[in-house]
């Protein structure tokens, strides 16, 4: 038995590994790697794994762990801030879904009120696994879509408990209102236990561990909190996946978030993929084929719908067209937890063997499309937006918002994003005195800056009209420092267009857009990896005392033709170590003037010290003020700090001669 399971991971991971690699080469993502495995591996495929539950248990490891570093990424600080998507966007979403969905099931697919129900609650929940993955992979989790995407995700996952707890009500089989209103009241409490584990326990605990030093101690604890939280939530009537996600908040609002994502990140990935590759497995080829034109038009018609749904929630939650477009688009799929449901639901009769199957068939494949639909998302939303129609609804919202957008202003800066670095450079050209404005597209945010007193403005710089607002035709500089690849190439080249002689700075993750923001239009373009590549390098030459103007002459090169330089690994050669023998042994030393010094009352000139010792000196602290490079005529006090430079023999030499009375003895043969 032992040797059959692992036979079934050697094959899991060996033909996962050369599917995933073969589709990478064509650019499409590991996620659709590992369903098309699951399909290839299953009983429905060329049945490697005839039996599904051997891998189901790794499979719910991985989506434990996966919610668990969603968890960490996400403190309840950024909850709090998310609360509107959450509450507002989450809602809507689940409840547009299911109520439209009940009524095609009811009313075209004639099935029973308590049948089409259920199949609302099976539509109505997305992938977080697969939305969560691509977003970390495009570097969009802390976009606009990305923020509003995880919103209702998080939504989504809360509504599984009551989901779950109504199955058996659908069924007609229930113990009553009583059962579930005792299980919400537990769900509840344990969330209420994990907000004060939060605050006070989990905290000390992490610190009395590390103050062990064993890095295997941590661990087991991390992944004790981690397994554990689930293991209670599940006892609860809770899922797993939301006790996992819980124990990451936990941990998230302690120092050690940081440690503990590098050391699960490992585990998390393998049995991800795991996960998804057991999804695969559910997909029947010989059902698919049979019935092609049903799962096609079910998957089609889910996919439209719910990105309909996504885009009206997150559209009343305060999202600006484009973006609620991308977000409906982003979780248009069917979710991992309605797996689980469908399970319950056909279990409880809700469910037929045919729509059990339909369902399963369309939800892998819908799987399948997300990450497709996901990369051509920034594109087709861009182009809906610039329809008359649409145009028409997304000026009509800002005319009922009231947005007073700036008084004209000349040769100011336009700055997209107030995140950490907008929000460093406005203080800085506030400090400055040059004019600017900053175009922000979360409304808290706006709101809270705005009774500061900052210039900002809410609304979405992928727009035309919006950037004539801010005066884009009137500024000098625009820039661009959003984690949006798609809205930030699309923004250069409306900015370029409206106005050819400003000056375009963008800041990106992407080393890959560098060439292409370039071409679009961008004067200059700050990779963040580089920028921090050049502080460490620059940094690391300082310590080997290569001299200021040599560094600063690198740093140029490499910023020169958009950071080629780096990108094809070739720096210019320079005898570093040639520099390092040259000045390795030059050390500095201090040196305080006692009362009654005899060298006090005399200028440095007198003291001949570089020509009697070898040493310099190159400041001399007086009280509360420093005299740098202080001139041979300055006079020495007691009290005086003398900052000597040069070699140990030498200061040592220096030390001794203003001590002793050689300096006497020197001035008089003189």
């Amino acid at each position: 038995m032992e040797l059959e399971f692992l036979k079934s991971l050697v094959l899991i991971f060996g033909i996962s590994a050369i599917v995933v690699f073969a589709l990478g080469r064509l650019r499409i993502p590991s996620v659709v790697g590992f369903l098309v495995a699951g399909v290839i591996l299953g009983p429905h495929g060329f049945q490697f794994i005839k039996d599904v539950h051997d891998v189901e248990l790794l499979a719910e490891i991985g989506v434990i762990l996966l919610m668990f570093t969603i968890g960490l990424e996400f403190s309840l600080k950024n909850l709090m801030m998310l609360r509107s998507q959450v509450l507002v966007g989450g809602l809507l979403q689940v409840i547009l879904t299911a109520g439209l969905i009940l009524l095609l099931s009811f009313f075209i697919l004639n099935q029973g009120l308590n049948a089409a129900v259920f199949d609302g609650f099976l539509v109505a929940l997305s992938s977080t696994a697969i939305v969560i993955k691509l977003l970390m992979d495009r570097a969009e989790i802390n976009a606009p879509h990305g923020r509003s995407s995880v919103g209702i995700l998080i939504f989504q996952d809360l509504c599984v408990v009551p989901f779950m707890l109504l199955i058996p009500v659908l069924a007609g089989n229930s113990g009553g209102m009583e059962e579930i209103v005792f299980t919400m009241l537990k769900a509840f409490m344990v969330v209420g236990i994990v907000l004060f584990a939060a605050r006070w326990a989990v905290p000390h605990m992490l610190h009395e561990v590390v103050k062990t030093r064993s890095r295997e101690l941590f661990v087991i604890t991390i992944i004790l909190l981690c397994i554990g939280t689930a293991f209670l939530t599940s006892k609860l009537g809770l899922s797993l996946a939301l006790g996992a996600f819980l124990a990451g908040i936990v941990i998230s609002e302690s120092e050690y978030a940081s440690q503990a994502i590098s050391d699960i990140l490992p585990f998390k990935e393998s049995f991800t993929g795991l996960f998804f590759i057991s999804i695969g497995m559910l997909m029947n080829i010989e059902f698919l084929t049979a019935n092609f034109g049903m799962v096609i038009t079910v998957v089609f018609a889910i996919l439209i719908l719910k990105s309909i749904t996504g885009m009206v929630s997150s559209y009343i939650a305060g999202q600006s067209l484009r973006v609620s477009m991308q977000t409906g688009f982003y979780i248009s799929q069917i979710g991992e937890f309605s797996f689980v449901l469908a399970v319950a639901g056909k279990a409880a009769g809700l469910l037929t063997e045919y729509a059990y199957q339909l369902f399963l068939s369309s939800s892998v494949l819908a799987m399948l499309f997300t990450p497709f639909i996901a990369g051509v998302s920034p594109s087709v939303s861009a182009w809906l937006v610039s329809k008359p129609m649409l145009k028409r609804l997304e000026q009509m919202k800002r005319s009922r918002e009231k947005e007073s957008y700036p008084a004209k202003k000349s040769g100011h800066v336009i700055i997209v994003g107030f995140g950490i670095n907008g929000s460093n450079l406005a203080r800085v050209l506030k400090e400055s005195g040059i004019p600017y404005t900053v175009l922000e597209m979360n409304a808290n945010t706006v709101k809270k800056m705005k009774k500061k007193g900052e210039p900002i403005y809410y609304g979405d710089g992928t727009s035309a009209e919006i950037l004539h607002k801010m005066g884009i035709h009137r500024a000098s500089v625009l820039v661009v420092a959003i984690s949006d690849p798609a809205a930030t190439r699309r923004i250069v080249q409306i900015a370029r267009h409206e106005n050819p002689d400003i000056h375009i700075i963008v800041r990106t993750r992407y080393i890959a857009e560098v060439d292409d923001l370039i071409k679009l239009g961008a004067n200059e373009v700050l990779p963040e990896e580089f920028e921090t590549s050049i502080e460490i390098f620059s940094r690391v030459l300082h310590h080997y005392h290569v001299p200021k103007n040599v560094i600063t002459e690198h740093i140029d090169n490499i910023r020169k033709n958009s950071y080629s330089a780096l990108r094809t690994v070739e720096l210019p050669k320079r005898h570093l170590a040639e520099r390092h023998e040259f000045l390795k042994d030059i050390e500095t030393e201090t040196y305080l003037i006692k009362k009654d010094s005899h060298i006090s009352g005399h200028s440095i000139k007198e003291l001949h010290l570089r020509a009697e010792t070898g040493a310099t000196i190159i400041a001399v602290q007086r009280e509360e003020e420093v005299h740098q490079n202080p001139s041979p005529d300055f006079i020495l006090k007691s009290g005086d700090v003398l900052l000597l430079i040069g070699k140990r023999k030498d200061i040592n030499n220096a030390i001794d001669y203003l001590e002793s009375d050689k300096f006497l003895v020197a001035k008089y043969h003189r």
